[in-house]
């Protein structure tokens, strides 16, 4: 199942953004992107088109991410595995499966931005 609030957002400038994006884009074929989200959660509307929007401006391949819905408890595919208690989040890991970086909705960056961040202090 896909997110609707993952399509990209249309009026999101990757120019503004050049330096998550490049990173992004560095690593767009040796990392894959896991989201756990609602389209009903507030904070999913607001974080996760501009996320979309990087990851394509990135030219993140479809396949290196992962839309994964849960419903209303938060409940869902990898909820418990991964640990999952509030969304969004977004887990990156490497083609080995390691988790390199984990993006949980209280932090103070949007998701683009802070997971490239993370990325250049971890790769």
């Amino acid at each position: 199942m896909s997110l609707e609030t993952m399509n990209p957002n249309p009026t999101w400038d990757a120019a503004s953004y050049e330096d998550a994006v490049d990173t992004l884009e560095a690593h767009n074929d040796d990392l894959t992107y896991t989201v756990w989200g609602g389209d009903w959660c507030k904070d999913c509307r607001k974080l996760l088109p501009d996320f979309g929007a990087a990851l394509e401006a990135a030219d993140v391949p479809d396949e290196r991410i992962d839309e994964i819905a849960v419903d209303e408890d938060k409940q869902g595919p990898g909820v418990e595995e991964y640990g999952i208690e509030y969304i969004p989040t977004v887990v990156v890991e490497n083609d080995d499966g390691d988790e390199v970086v984990r993006f949980v909705e209280e932090e103070d960056l949007p998701p683009a931005i802070w997971l490239a961040q993370e990325l250049e202090s971890e790769l």
